[in-house]
């Protein structure tokens, strides 16, 4: 049916047109018939100029809904933009947009990130690949995905981007611990391949939703075309002129109502159309009053319009308000014409805000270009710097780390930056990656020239390991401590092993070391609370000897301080902290007892002597302390004696001058004290010996 009408609609429109002319010839009207019939013409004027003001048809790519804005529209001239305009392209639904991507890192799968005017309600930036992937699959549960085509294309560009800087991570580190460039394989992650999947879903929705809208489209037509029959007829009709136009009313408002049509069938409708309306003016001898009010009704929706066009300028986001001066447009094409005398006037308020508006659209690009070039000149720097860096000389593992390290930030610097032009971003792309893969080849080529060390550091490390478990079990605590404070000692002088036995080779140092320290400690918890015990049992004899009241009898006073001092003895060690007070308590008390005995002083020190060595014997290692004080006690006997030798020789070399008797009676005392400590030293050589025979005989 449509075929048949669209065929005859166009044989009839010559017919018709013949007929008109003829007709509008013999009206007595005519007058009235070539006002309308120049209305409109200036109409159709004003539609042509309207297209170039309108400007360039340029779809934002944000929303492909917009891509049939002017469907319906004559063909308008295309805008020429300047030369890159790369935000304005489409991140595209193909799985791999990049013909250059290799499995190395993913660097060109989504690399243009989408520009929109205005913010999203979302920040995608914050989500992580899992959260943008869950995102993407709510987005494709709604029914209207043309609302949804910027989220899909801002998510699926944030997937790409953390997925790039995720793989440039993982290749660095791969280099860095020593693996060839040409080494490293990018192997698809879980989250991609749901994303794909998701994507191909979401391509097949719009391409079933296209496929409902063509139908549509065709469907749009043959209504559109059934008007322009039933706008014929009534051109030919004989009712009352009022009745008559409602009905052509009605038949526009019908003919607004109805939507999109197929791109190629849009003149020809339009041509048909405004054809048939001219006939409907001329054939209906419209009055003069109807028509004015027509045009006046006319005047004021181009007003409404014009207000909501300059409202557009308020509108924060230029691509928005770019979109909307389309749709004004179009709906300024389906308005009649207005009064002759405000033709001019309206139509200049109209355009000359279309031009602003069409002005900062293209000075919001021309910012984007700027934007461009700083981006361009931020990575040129960047690409400088690693060049820098390169250049430095570097003898150590550590000065290749740390600027290693360096380029890692200077990598995570570069993700964060924005896109330069196209050109220009794929040539500096590929410079700053041709930069970092030089710096850590030539950190390979120094690694492997410290692999043989580290090797011969393994097995250095691995002997200490072997000498740790081989000592871990020991009891000697504190010999064993010193010889595990060497070994690690040792460790640390050791340089660095292969990575993938770094952590394997201390582990089981450590294990060995951790054991015995283990054991000690638990060892020594236990002997913590006896030692809290004896203090204990210290410090309560301490309290008895001081409490103790001596008897008449010196002698059985003298065997209970032996008593005191044997069980003193007795008491095993004490926390280390606790040690020189105690003793100094102990002596305190057990000097002022035997200070306090009734017996000449040579008798209490002989006696106190003796409590002192009985005291010692009873200690640990007291063979060693026994022989060490009679060796000393010794030396200085023999030296005593040999004195004694010289101040009697002395004395017989004064005795012959008549003026050293004061000389020789200094000597003269002098001997006699050395022959009284001699028997002094004496008696306590014979209380060793004495303590010593006991000893050995039990």
């Amino acid at each position: 049916m449509t075929n048949h009408l669209q065929e005859q609609a166009r044989a009839e429109i010559h017919q018709d047109i013949s007929q008109s002319n003829g007709d509008m010839q013999a009206n007595e009207n005519q007058h009235v018939v070539s006002a309308v019939a120049d209305d409109n013409n200036s109409e159709f004027v004003e539609e042509q100029e309207l297209e170039s003001v309108a400007g360039p048809v340029r779809i934002d790519m944000e929303d492909e809904a917009m891509e049939t804005i002017i469907e319906e529209a004559e063909p308008m001239p295309e805008m020429k933009y300047p030369a890159e305009h790369p935000e304005m392209e489409v991140i595209g639904d193909e799985e791999n947009p990049d013909p250059e991507y290799s499995g190395e890192v993913i660097v060109e799968e989504c690399d243009q990130e989408p520009v929109f005017s205005g913010k999203l309600d979302v920040d995608y930036a914050s989500f992580t690949r899992k959260e943008l992937v869950e995102r993407l699959r709510q987005l494709l549960d709604k029914i209207e995905l043309d609302a949804t085509r910027k989220d899909v294309d801002i998510i699926k560009f944030q997937f790409y981007r953390k997925l790039k800087a995720e793989e440039e991570l993982k290749r660095a580190e791969h280099i860095e611990n020593g693996g060839a460039t040409d080494d490293y394989v990018y192997e698809e992650d879980e989250q991609e391949l749901i994303l794909k999947n998701l994507l191909n879903r979401y391509r097949e929705i719009r391409n079933t939703q296209t496929e409902q809208l063509e139908a549509d489209k065709q469907k749009n037509l043959e209504e559109k075309f059934k008007i322009i029959e039933e706008l014929k007829e009534l051109a030919k009709s004989s009712d009352s002129i009022s009745g008559t136009f409602q009905n052509f009313r009605e038949l526009q408002n019908r003919w607004r109502s109805i939507g999109l049509v197929p791109q190629n069938e849009v003149k020809n409708l339009w041509d048909t159309y405004h054809h048939y309306v001219e006939l409907f003016y001329d054939y209906i001898k419209i009055n003069k009053d109807l028509r004015d009010l027509d045009f006046k009704r006319n005047l004021e929706a181009k007003i409404e319009l014009c207000e909501k066009t300059e409202a557009l300028l308020l509108e924060p986001s230029v691509a928005n308000a770019f979109r909307k001066l389309q749709t004004y447009h179009e709906q300024w094409r389906e308005i009649g014409p207005v009064p002759q005398e405000m033709r001019v006037e309206i139509w200049d308020r109209f355009k000359a805000v279309s031009s602003q508006i069409n002005r900062k659209h293209q000075d919001y690009y021309d910012k984007q270009k700027e934007i461009q070039k700083k981006n361009k000149e931020a990575k040129e720097v960047l690409c400088a710097k690693i060049e820098e860096i390169i250049q430095r000389p570097m003898d150590s593992t550590n000065q290749w780390r740390k600027n290693a390290l360096e380029i890692i930030e200077i990598q995570k610097l570069w993700n964060t930056l924005g896109h330069a032009s196209k050109k220009d971003d794929h040539k500096l792309f590929k410079r700053f990656h041709s930069l970092c893969d030089s710096f850590f080849n030539l950190k390979r080529k120094f690694t492997d020239r410290e692999k043989e060390e580290q090797n011969n550091n393994l097995q250095l490390k691995q002997d200490l390991c072997v000498q740790a478990e081989a000592i871990k079990d020991s009891t000697e605590w504190k010999a064993t401590t010193e010889e595990f404070v060497q070994l690690q000692n040792k460790w640390k002088e050791i340089g660095s092993v292969p990575t993938k036995f770094h952590e394997s080779i201390w582990k089981q140092f450590r294990m060995a070391c951790d054991y015995f320290f283990e054991q000690k400690a638990k060892y020594y918890s236990s002997v913590d609370s006896e030692y809290d015990n004896n203090l204990k049992t210290k410090r309560a004899l301490i309290a008895r000897i001081r409490n103790f009241e001596q008897s008449k009898n010196s002698q059985e006073s003298f065997e209970q301080l032996k008593e005191f001092q044997r069980q003193w003895a007795e008491i095993g060690y004490v926390p280390i902290k606790h040690k020189k007070k105690i003793q100094d308590e102990y002596r305190e008390a057990i000097n002022k007892q035997f200070d306090s005995l009734r017996m000449d002083d040579s008798e209490r020190n002989r006696l106190r002597y003796k409590s002192k060595i009985e005291t010692m014997v009873s200690a640990p290692k007291s063979r060693g302390k026994l022989d060490f004080e009679r060796d000393r006690l010794m030396r200085k006997y023999q030296q005593l004696q040999s004195d004694l030798v010289v101040w009697e020789n002395n004395i017989g070399f004064f005795s012959k001058s008549k003026k050293s008797e004061a000389m020789v009676a200094s000597v003269q005392s002098m001997i006699e004290q050395g022959k009284a400590e001699m028997q002094e030293l004496e008696e306590k050589i014979r209380i060793i010996d004495s303590v010593n025979d006991d000893k050995s005989i039990k």
